[in-house]
């Protein structure tokens, strides 16, 4: 069940209770209704986009990603494993797993994971202001490292800085407007060399603060063109309004894209203005 207040953003459903929970079942099970299905999306163009660059950075050698409202580690889970969003959800939403207790749980997903892992896994460290949910993530093998830190409030630590210096590709399928151009800039601080950056956005938020942060540190971003993808369904019809309000604040209008009742995030991707011009996102990531 959720409940209503007024969020970061604009005024979303408040999902906070299955946020930060031993274990993601009350996460999946909750979204499920909705349809929450940006990671699944998600899963084909991370995995593209380590593929190019990988000979970029490492010549072959393990990348490294950092996920930023990694949760549960469920973008980490389907980077690096032989699994499917849809396996998730009916795995966590499973009855019989109803009376396992957390810990039986995390023992039961530490085997579920090692049996499905790719041969060429990347290195991800994970950052979420939700201690538990990250917990969970390190405990079962998904992240190589997890930090449950506040970067909007707070400064990174030592023990972040040090995981994340020589990090390659960030990811971040949610939480922008709960996070944002503070988050960026302490990181910034943090990283030995400019990373590519790729970010879900949903169209309610507008990212051109954190474009122009970005550029600042000489990378080019660019949007996907003519391709938006469905977030969730909306929890209700106050929350629809309350997007389609915000989108209007944005100029965009909803004819095609969220009066099919989800929301819409696109697809930025920010890199060294050279890397851009060898090879253009219309190229590395093509819709047709």
């Amino acid at each position: 069940m959720t409940t209503r207040t007024e969020c970061s953003d604009w005024g979303k459903a408040d999902f906070h209770a299955i946020y930060n929970c031993p274990d993601p079942r009350a996460y999946f099970s909750t979204l499920a209704p909705l349809q929450y299905q940006v990671p699944h999306h998600a899963q084909a163009v991370f995995r593209t986009l380590l593929a190019a660059l990988g000979p970029l950075r490492t010549g072959g050698a393990p990348l490294t990603v950092l996920d930023l409202c990694c949760s549960y580690g469920i973008n980490a889970a389907l980077l690096n494993h032989e699994v499917t969003l849809a396996e998730l959800y009916e795995r966590y939403t499973d009855g019989k797993l109803s009376a396992v207790p957390a810990t039986g749980l995390a023992a039961a997903d530490r085997r579920y994971f090692a049996d499905r892992r790719r041969p060429d896994p990347v290195h991800v460290v994970g950052l979420d202001a939700a201690p538990q949910a990250v917990g969970y993530a390190r405990s079962v093998g998904l992240l190589e490292h997890a930090f449950a830190e506040n970067l909007e409030d707070h400064h990174p630590s030592d023990a972040l800085r040090g995981a994340v210096a020589g990090t390659h590709l960030i990811t971040v399928t949610g939480g922008l407007g709960y996070i944002f151009t503070r988050t960026f800039a302490r990181l910034f601080d943090c990283l030995a060399a400019p990373p590519w950056i790729a970010a879900f956005v949903l169209r309610t938020i507008s990212y051109q603060p954190v474009i122009d942060l970005f550029a600042e540190s000489g990378l080019v971003t660019e949007q996907l063109a003519g391709h938006t993808f469905r977030q969730r369904r909306f929890a209700d019809g106050h929350e629809r309004a309350a997007a389609f309000q915000a989108l209007g604040r944005q100029q965009l209008d909803p004819a095609g894209k969220e009066d099919d009742g989800y929301y819409h995030a696109d697809l930025y991707l920010s890199r060294p203005a050279a890397e851009v011009e060898a090879l253009p996102m219309k190229a590395l990531l093509p819709t047709g």
